[in-house]
């Protein structure tokens, strides 16, 4: 599958030098808005290749799902001709992103002083675990690690009554989305001032300053007006409710909400209860409040609260599982699935792209490509030809999935 390109990056070439989940997220958004995106493997290739199911070696479903709308380029780069080829790459691209550490990428001669020379206007972005001018530079970091050394495991304590990691790789993910944002904006810098810079994206900054907006709290004074950590997010009570027949997620917020509420739970007396009247108070006492709440939304079935909630303009929600996901009525009218014919991996599913632009929006024209699928194509692009690409693949330098 391959379509003309469109979306505001349209233009845009990007040589990614990323694997896992972070890079591969973010350079598929970059992608899914019109970048030409380059995924650049070694011979062993992305291990998400290897990750979930799969109907052939390589092409495993987190690797499908975090990776279209690429090009793939496999090269030793290791290599000399394999590092010159990379160079060359790199002198018509607009942005290169890697998440190596500091120490590997310099191994490799890829740092932005060396990438530079080549291409003084580049947007360099490295994702980093850690900010590189303190003791954790060089430390290795996986989600579960900045989950825990950022605060959010510890959070969880409040709610599982030990710490724990969420059930989503929310560190990697919401760093990748940092790194579109940062490159983003460079691209808008370049294109006023025609200067490349480089950009750092740290996963564990990005993370406390994440996770630390709202639990900051009483330590944003100097000195603390109280404890860190926002109540109302960490009460024990603050879950999916039970109803007489499953669960929904329910949340009067503001005073008319509560009135409302209480109104229709044919509860009024609760409206003059000094714990519900303001939201400072409703704050103060968050963790009864959200108990009386499940209490009365017990009382009724979740299709009777739906209906209900909906007309009083309260915010209530079903609970969907992922699979209730692929079926659900939202989703369904605005199309979010989509359905694609991958050349060898045959029919599959995959979330659309949720951003609308009424001027230039984004598309999938591509599918995740299978290891070196695109060697020849993209060495062409930059000047070689088909003996140096055939020379090269027969010493090495080039790897596909069938070679």
């Amino acid at each position: 599958m391959s379509m003309p390109s469109s979306g505001p990056l349209s233009g845009i070439r990007v040589a990614d030098l990323t694997s896992v989940l972070l890079g591969p997220f973010a350079t598929q958004i970059l992608g899914d808005m019109g970048a030409d995106v380059i995924k650049v493997e070694g011979p062993e290739g992305d291990t998400t290749r290897e990750l979930g199911p799969r109907r052939s070696p390589g092409m495993a479903a987190i690797y499908l799902n975090a990776n279209r709308n690429k090009r793939g380029l496999c090269i030793d780069l290791k290599t000399k001709d394999g590092h010159a080829a990379f160079l060359k790459l790199l002198e018509t691209s607009d942005v290169f992103i890697h998440n190596m550490r500091p120490s590997a990428i310099k191994r490799l001669a890829l740092t932005y002083e060396d990438v530079r020379a080549v291409n003084p206007k580049i947007i360099y972005c490295g994702a980093y675990g850690f900010g590189q001018d303190g003791p954790y530079a060089n430390k290795p970091a996986y989600d579960d690690m900045i989950q825990g050394v950022s605060g959010i495991a510890s959070t969880q304590s409040s709610l599982m009554g030990r710490p724990g990691y969420l059930p989503t790789v929310i560190a990697d993910k919401t760093t990748g989305l940092t790194a579109v944002y940062s490159i983003s904006m460079a691209l808008f810098h370049r294109e006023r001032t025609g200067e490349g810079q480089e950009i750092k994206v740290p996963m564990f900054e990005t993370m406390v300053q994440f996770h630390m907006l709202e639990h900051l709290y009483g330590e944003n004074f100097n000195p603390p007006l109280g404890k860190a950590g926002y109540p109302r997010a960490i009460s024990r009570n603050r879950h999916p409710y039970k109803t007489k027949d499953g669960m929904i997620g329910v949340l009067p917020y503001v005073d008319k909400q509560w009135r409302a509420f209480f109104t229709m739970a044919g509860r009024p007396e609760l409206m003059a209860d000094p714990r519900f009247t303001t939201i400072d108070a409703r704050l103060d006492n968050i963790d009864e409040v959200y108990e009386i709440l499940g209490d009365i939304i017990a009382t009724r079935t979740s299709a009777e609260w739906l209906a209900d909630l909906d007309a009083a303009n309260i915010p209530a929600v079903p609970i969907n599982s992922p699979e209730d996901l692929l079926h659900d009525a939202h989703l369904e009218a605005i199309g979010f699935w989509k359905s694609m014919e991958h050349p060898t991996e045959g029919s599959l599913t995959y979330p659309g792209i949720p951003t609308e632009f009424s001027a230039s929006p984004g598309a999938v024209r591509r599918h995740a490509p299978n290891l070196g699928e695109h060697n020849a194509e993209v060495l062409a692009e930059i000047g070689y030809t088909d003996a140096e690409i055939e020379k090269m693949t027969s010493a090495g330098v080039l790897h596909s999935r069938s070679t």
